[in-house]
């Protein structure tokens, strides 16, 4: 089958939320052997992942340096976290292919994302990243064309722009590659955003892209055959955090739709991944799996985590 991988932060970092370049490399090769356990079955693999601590990283540099060089915008450090990002996975899944007993090209592809140049979101931003600061220095990064809002007694935060993904702009050389017998990891942090210009041509832009919903555009594009969303968890819950609290397992899109729609699933945590996976299977997709990196191979049978189907027979 063709699966697109979606990997979530924590796959990128200490399960203490340790971001040090070790804790690092040592999170993404655990997360490379559940990838190279697919592959080893015969299963096509696309790889997508998030990068929201690798630009947070960036942004407090930003901050730090904004006095001696100007900062580096929002694209830039999407690209680059995918540069970094895409090389450890690389390597990792190397490693992890030897050692499961196979050998398998890989690469990994430096991504772009088309947005709509008049989303809502570049007027009116609303989307947090990175630390909270002091009013003075908040300020000074204002002065470099950025927006902060005043958090109270947090502090200052930034807020950016989270447009809709409209177009995974590389996607004909990611099946080129897959064509050759890659497995390919792109689309990193939701892609790099780019609008296009009255003259057709793309640029960059300061904005924040939902990487759960670039992977199920991805998927839907490439045609995929399941969609395995990997997160901290084994299932996604109805009910989280009550006495009533339950796991599910395969449901109906239906299902799905009114559990969304009754408020289950919380907007900072598994909301966007279960919207993700229902926009999946809502555009044609035969299945999609929110589940623990732990059941990779079972989820992508159908066999484990929360399967979401047009409809259960």
């Amino acid at each position: 089958m063709r699966v697109l991988l979606a990997l979530g932060g924590n796959a990128m970092t200490a399960a203490d939320g340790s971001a040090t370049p070790d804790a690092q490399l040592a999170a993404v090769g655990v997360a490379m052997e559940a990838a190279a356990r697919l592959v080893a079955e015969g299963h096509e693999l696309v790889i997508t992942h998030g990068n929201g601590p690798q630009v947070g990283n960036l942004l407090v540099k930003n901050e730090l340096a904004a006095h001696v060089v100007p900062p580096v915008p929002l694209d830039w450090c999407g690209a680059q976290t995918q540069g970094t990002l895409g090389f450890a996975i690389l390597d990792a899944l190397d490693g992890a292919l030897a050692a499961a007993g196979t050998t398998h090209p890989v690469a990994a592809l430096v991504t772009r994302t088309l947005v709509d140049r008049d989303d809502p979101g570049f007027t009116h931003p609303t989307k947090p990243i990175g630390r909270y600061l002091a009013e003075d220095q908040a300020k000074a990064m204002v002065a470099h064309g950025q927006v902060w809002e005043d958090r109270g007694d947090k502090g200052w935060r930034r807020v950016v722009a989270s447009p809709e993904p409209l177009e995974v702009v590389d996607v004909e050389p990611i099946r080129a590659l897959l064509a050759a017998g890659h497995v390919v990891v792109a689309a990193g942090g939701g892609g790099i955003p780019v609008v296009r210009g009255d003259d057709g041509r793309l640029r960059g832009v300061e904005a924040v892209i939902d990487k759960d919903l670039t992977a199920a555009l991805l998927a839907r594009t490439l045609d995929a055959d399941v969609l395995v969303i990997a997160t901290d968890v084994d299932h996604a819950a109805v009910d989280w955090g009550t006495p009533q609290q339950r796991d599910l397992g395969r449901v109906s899109l239906a299902e799905m739709r009114r559990h969304t729609e009754s408020g289950q699933f919380a907007s900072g945590s598994m909301g966007p991944k279960v919207d993700a996976a229902t926009r999946f299977v809502e555009g044609g997709g035969p299945r999609a799996v929110i589940t623990s990196l732990t059941h990779i191979t079972e989820a992508v049978e159908g066999g484990f985590g929360t399967v979401i189907e047009p409809e259960i027979s």
